[in-house]
């Protein structure tokens, strides 16, 4: 016999013979002695999962590759993710603590044809304390909860570009002519913030066509939302008696290297009149924006100007300054002046040191770092 068979026989039988209600008669030993491995018919695919559903709770595409796994992303889906760190301090303000915020993204996008798209974004954050808050750089406050700030579908209808939605702006499908990378939320869209960078509440429907040589054409209709009568639950609506309207339109044009947009927005309380553009000379790029805005008995004006240097060391410079608001020729003009540098560490992490001096009754001079991650 075999040394092989040998081996084989010597535990089997002692596994036989411990148990008291065995006996030798039950023992079939020339049968073990005729065991080969010719009768042995494993593979690797013995000791493989018949099934594969429910493996993974969550999960992204590429994870697994066997036709057999259901659930888990779609082959169209993708997920990004960013997160926001920043710590600073703002002298002049009521706190002047240095204090800690964060910010935290997730989108998710699938198409289900290939021209069109279904995008969900998700917001949490603290806030950012008083360097973070609305008269600094407007971090996301959530209160650490998780926020859907957006649902949006996205599609061709003709030669045109449909999205509808809910909690999105109809500035989504602008074009824009701001190129100035903007520090603190006065310096968004170059100024222009309730025209070009109109904003949107509850349901939101808009459409955008571009037209060869450059110009584009945009514009759109978001609604708030309101509460019925006799209870405190609020419903969105669209072209109601009881919600508010947002409308608006924008005509863009962009060539090599300089571009301008027009934009006009009513929000039935005011109407707004925007105008945003960027140049690129050889050694930076020029942005500046101005507003105006009607509210049936005054008009106020507020501009931006700014300069983005792309290249100044290892990272780029931006520079600007402009109007707190929109103001009106009685109103005491206040200015802001900011500078930051966004420092690339790598593909996905960059760290952004800034400051700015905000005029108002009391002036303010905040400092922060910022360090992002896209992943």
């Amino acid at each position: 016999m075999k040394l092989f068979q040998q081996l084989l026989i010597a535990p089997a039988a002692l596994g036989l013979l411990a148990p008291l209600s065995a006996s030798a008669s039950e023992v079939n030993l020339d049968a073990i002695s005729n065991y080969s491995k010719e009768n042995l018919e494993l593979d690797v695919n013995s000791f493989q999962q018949k099934s594969l559903d429910n493996i993974l709770l969550s999960g992204g595409e590429g994870l697994v590759e066997s036709s057999d796994f259901v659930g888990g992303f779609s082959e169209t889906t993708t997920a990004s993710f960013s997160a926001d760190f920043l710590v600073g301090a703002v002298d002049g303000n009521s706190n002047e603590a240095a204090t800690f915020g964060y910010q935290m993204g997730i989108g998710l996008e699938t198409s289900f044809t290939g021209e069109d798209s279904l995008s969900a974004t998700i917001d949490i954050g603290n806030g950012g304390g008083p360097i973070g808050a609305t008269n600094g750089l407007n971090f996301d406050s959530t209160s650490d909860a998780l926020f859907l700030d957006g649902l949006t579908y996205t599609f061709p209808l003709g030669g045109a570009t449909v999205l509808v939605g809910d909690n999105t702006d109809i500035s989504a499908v602008y074009t824009g002519a701001c190129a100035y990378s903007s520090f603190t939320d006065y310096m968004g869209n170059c100024g222009t913030g309730n025209s070009v960078g109109i904003g949107g509440k509850g349901v939101t429907a808009a459409v955008s066509y571009a037209f060869d040589g450059g110009f584009s054409l945009a514009g759109g209709i978001s609604s708030e939302q309101y509460k019925m009568s006799g209870t405190t639950v609020t419903y969105p609506g669209l072209l109601t008696k009881e919600g508010t309207d947002i409308y608006g339109i924008e005509a863009a044009y962009s060539a090599d290297s300089w571009g301008v947009a027009v934009a006009y927005a009513d929000d039935e309380a005011k109407t707004y009149w925007g105008v945003n553009g960027t140049y690129a000379f050889d050694f930076a790029t020029l942005s500046a924006g101005i507003e105006s805005e009607d509210s049936g008995s005054a008009t106020a004006e507020g501009f931006f100007v700014g300069l983005s240097f792309a290249e100044v060391g290892a990272g780029s410079l931006d520079i600007g300054m402009g109007t707190t608001g929109n103001f009106a020729d009685s109103d005491t003009d206040y200015y802001i002046y900011e500078a930051s540098y966004a420092y690339p560490v790598n593909d996905g992490m960059t760290i952004t040191p800034g400051i700015y001096i905000r005029e108002g009754s009391t002036d303010e001079t905040g400092f922060a770092v910022k360090t992002s991650f896209s992943f």
